[in-house]
Formats: C-alpha cells, structure tokens, sequence
C-alpha cells in the first residue's frame, strides 16, 4: 500500500473533487466508509450533492471558524491522505478500508486513539482500489494538530497493514534515495526529445566525474570539459569553496533562465562535502617509469573488488557501507574504459547499482582506498590492453553484487536489494559479452590430455564440492589453458589452483570455471617465484608435517585475499 498526504486551504474543493463523478471517470461510487464519530452525512448516497456536501463541509470546518476567530487556525488547515492498494491486492470491503483509515489517522497524530478533542475527518472511497481520507487540522481544544513525519508514521503502519491483510508488500526505502524527478521535467525532457531528464543525465555525469578525478580541482576539470554541462563553484565570503552548482546547457526555464541544481540535489552523496571526504580518501599509485611495467591496475582493482564479499561478512558495518560506495564508483567508471558495444549496459549498471551504495549507515571512506586508487589508475591508464582483463573484473563483480544484496537485506533495505537484482541483471549481460573472445582464444590452447588430466587432479584437491561442475563447463578448456601457461612461466599450477580456490568460495559463481580462469590469470601475471624461494616454501612445508601448505604467494606481492579454508567458505 502507498500513502500519499498533503495540506491545503480548501475543505469545499477538497470534498467536491471526492464526491465528483463527471471529471473524474475512476470515481464509480463515491460514498464514505468511516469519520471522525461514525454519524457524518454522507453526500454520495444522495441525489442532491450540492446541498448535501455542505453538511459534512460544515461539520468538518466548524473548530477551524472557531479557531480563526481567535486568531489560531494555521493556514493550510485541510490534511489530505491517500492510501491506494496494488493492483494485484484482493478487493478490500468498506469495512476493512474503514479500519486502514482509522489506524492511520491515529498513528499520524489527526485523531489519536482515545483522544476525544482529535480533529475532524472523513474516508471517502470513490474506486474499488484506495480512499482519501479528508480532515481539518484544528482540535477540539481549538489547538492545531501534531502530525509532524506523518508520511513516515504512515509507511510504517503500511507495511504493518500490508502484512496483516495478506496484501502486496511495497518495497519501502529509508529516505537516502536520490530525488525523483518531477513530472514537469520528464515531461520537459520528453519534449527536448532525451531519454532522461536533466536532474538524472547530470547525476550520471557527476558520480562518473567523481570516479575519475583525484582531487576536487580534477573533478570539476573534468566537468568544465563535459559537452553540454555547466559548473558553477559556490564561495563562501572567507574564499573557501562552499559547493558546487551544475546545469545542463539545454535545460531552461520558461523565462529561458538555466535550471541548476546543488550536489545534494541530484543525491545526498553528491553534496560538496561529501565529495571531498570521498577523494581526501585515495593513494594515488605512481606513475610507470620508463623501461618499467608497473602493477596492472585492472588486476589490482579485481583483487580489491574480490575482498569486498569478504569484507561484508565483517561486524564493522561503516566499513562495509565504504566498500559498497567504493565499488559503487568503479561502475561509474566502466563505461569510460569498456568498449562501445558494452557501454549500455554497464551505463545501467552502474545507474542501478547506484541505489545501493547508500543507507543509513555512515560509510567511513578509508576502508575502501585500495579500489578507488585502482580504479584512478584504470582511467588513467585507459586502454584496458585486452577484452580479458574487462571480463575479469566484471566476472568479480557480479560476485560484490550477489554479496551486496545479500548485506542489504540482512539490513533490511528493501530499496537496496532490489537494485543489486536489477544491477545484476546488467552485469552478466556485459559480462557473456566480454568473456566470449578472451575465453574462446585461451580455450583454443589447450594444453595435451596428459597434463589436463594432471590439472583435474590438482582441481579435485582443491575444489572437491565444484570439480564436477567445473570440468563440465565448456570453459574447462580455457581453464587448463590458463594452468599451463601459468606453469610454463614458472609457477606451481598445484598451489597456484588451490589459491585461487581459497580466496573466495565459489558457491555464488555462476559459473565457477570461468571465476577460477580469471584468478588464475591474475595470478600468473606476476612473477614467478624463483627457484630458492620455491625451495624454501617446499622446506617449510615439509617441516610443517601434517599442518595444510600455506597458500602460494609470489615473494614480491602479497596476496589477492586472505586465505580461507573451504569450511570457512561454506559458512559465508
């Protein structure tokens, strides 16, 4: 159920328009079902509405006169609610709409329960689907209402109602969504002939703007370098930036005036503040010298993004809210860096997705400077060098995502779920379209059946619950193909598929081949341990008898993720 309130001045035009049954073609039987004592006219079981609808009118105004009188009546005395079913609802009786209205002018604070001086007020149901409850603001006591947060005691007692009834149970937020826009600008942007309006294009291109820069002096380089995007900084008198205005070019009003809209306006985490909190908090990684290849930052924001679901599992809550918005801004980032043909989708991802990077929780930025540094690092380095590299970190966020709607719900924001679901939905279309080259030429390497029997055993050790599963897989061929050039680098296939294997279970993969080729490519890329480091490991190991070998690690990096056993995994 959906409950709509308001305020006015006009109790006569508020109940003509309840009653009326000629411009109003959904009003098919306009009649009361509930008021204030139970004994209110009702006008729409007569054949005179004129003259009838001045009774209920006069009966409800009479404490508002006397109030005036004094000098006490606020000036929008009439309150007007709205509670509307879904359309999948079962029809309600007038008798269980009568009792919805009763509990929800006594949660708002119109008329309490047990109050005697309560105001006012009526339910009028004129379609087989809601009601419209009227009422005036002055108490018996001639004092004006408390309905203060009426809208959110309502939700509430919505949801309540919802699952008493039996009915549709409405996907409620928590008041951090961005602001919808109106129907006067879609209507507008309709007539320009864009998608969206002008309140959504510069959301888009602010968070995408946030993404990319390093410092708020990049951000708005970025910005002023933007076709069709206006910025405007906001001093205060001491010289210190106070925010930021942004307008689209082709975006005016009637008066051909622009129409600009603050950070927090297009979301609240787009506030100056906010922003600047948010790149405060990066360490810019250092240029590749020449001669010199440096680490691969699409590697290291795969790394970075794999370590989120863990992260979620974690009691530190603010934590997780700044990985979630941190991951949040590598969507943003994508369509920069992805190319043509899977820019739409990832540009919905990333719109989606967009919902779910905030809460009530407060994140705490710092937690999450691995990615963002990767991810500056990805833009700045533009090219991604090979489809590869683009279906490897997708393939480890549609597994943020899966863990990101699972968080979301043990929070209970429903929002939120539902647009990890839908982002989902985005990502693994990107993704079967990016992984299809890079897996089809990796797989058309596959090493001899001897060694890829060798592999099978190694996998059978180290995924025992998913071997099956993955050697069915038409991407088993890329897998073993990446195991042998992995080997023919120098590393140990063995250790190097049971680390892949131990940074995260594998239960939420789709297709768990395709999780372990990427990993294992990551992997690869770095150097290979030489021969006394290997040998130092093998002595370890021995020594440690009976204890699991630690898992494999080149001697210059640390690992992708913290080790877990597949105990532990299966408990996540």
């Amino acid at each position: 159920m959906i409950a709509k309130i308001s305020s006015g001045k006009d109790t006569v035009g508020l109940i003509r328009y309840l009653f009326d049954t000629k411009k109003a073609k959904d009003h098919t039987d306009p009649h009361l079902v509930a008021s204030w004592d139970g004994f209110a006219p009702d006008p729409g079981r007569t054949d005179d509405f004129d003259a009838a609808k001045r009774l209920p009118v006069a009966d409800l105004d009479l404490h508002v006169k006397q109030a005036r009188r004094l000098g006490r009546a606020p000036e929008k005395h009439v309150w007007h609610c709205s509670v509307r079913a879904a359309e999948t609802d079962h029809r309600l009786s007038d008798e269980e709409w009568a009792g919805i209205a009763r509990r929800i002018v006594a949660i708002t604070g119109i008329a309490p329960d047990g109050d005697p001086d309560g105001c006012r007020w009526v339910a009028v149901r004129h379609a087989p689907d809601h009601i419209h409850i009227a009422a005036t603001k002055v108490r018996a006591d001639l004092r004006t209402a408390r309905h203060w947060n009426d809208y959110l005691t309502a939700d509430r007692e919505l949801a309540v109602i919802e699952k008493e009834y039996g009915l549709f149970q409405v996907v409620r937020g928590d008041r951090t969504a961005a602001k919808r826009p109106t129907r006067a600008e879609q209507e507008k942007a309709r007539r320009a002939g864009h998608d969206k309006p002008a309140r959504e294009r510069l959301r888009a291109t602010v968070r995408t703007a946030v993404a990319a820069a390093t410092s708020t002096e990049e951000f708005i380089h970025f910005l002023n370098h933007t076709d069709g995007v206006l910025v405007e900084v906001v001093y205060f008198p001491s010289g210190d930036v106070r925010g930021y205005k942004f307008a689209s070019e082709d975006t005016t009003t009637a008066d051909d005036e622009l129409v600009w809209f603050s950070g927090s306006e297009l979301a609240p985490d787009l506030s100056f503040p906010k922003i600047q909190e948010r790149l405060e908090n990066i360490d810019l990684q250092p240029a590749n010298q020449p001669g010199r290849r440096g680490p691969n930052p699409w590697h290291q924001a795969t790394a970075a993004a794999e370590r989120i679901p863990h992260r979620l599992d974690q009691p530190d809550e603010a934590a997780s809210q700044a990985h979630l918005a941190a991951f949040g801004e590598a969507l943003d980032a994508l369509p920069l860096l992805a190319p043509g043909p899977l820019r739409h989708q990832l540009r919905e991802a990333a719109t989606t997705f967009e919902r779910a990077t905030r809460s009530r929780i407060r994140a705490e930025h710092h937690h999450a400077r691995a990615l963002r540094s990767a991810v500056r690092a990805m833009v700045r380095e533009a090219d991604p060098r090979d489809g590869a590299v683009l279906a490897m970190f997708l393939d480890a966020a549609i597994l943020v995502v899966i863990a990101a709607a699972r968080w979301h719900q043990l929070h209970h924001h429903d929002q939120q779920v539902a647009a990890s679901h839908q982002t989902l939905l985005h990502l693994q279309a990107a993704y079967d379209q990016a992984a299809a080259t890079p897996l089809t030429a990796l797989a058309q390497r596959r090493p001899p059946q001897q060694t890829v029997d060798r592999h099978i055993r190694h996998l059978r050790q180290a995924a025992p619950e998913h071997a099956e599963q993955i050697i069915e897989d038409p991407a088993f061929d890329a897998l073993t193909a990446a195991l042998a050039e992995a080997e023919t680098a120098g590393h140990d296939p063995e250790q190097l598929l049971q680390q892949a294997a131990d940074q995260r279970a594998l239960d939420d993969a789709r297709r768990p081949a395709r999780v372990l080729t990427w990993r294992i490519q990551r992997l690869s890329a770095r150097r290979a341990p030489s021969t006394r480091a290997r040998a130092a490991q093998a002595r370890s190991t021995t020594r440690a008898g009976s204890a699991a070998p630690r898992p494999y690690a080149p001697d210059h990096t640390t690992t992708a993720a913290p080790a877990q056993s597949r105990s532990q995994a299966r408990r996540r």
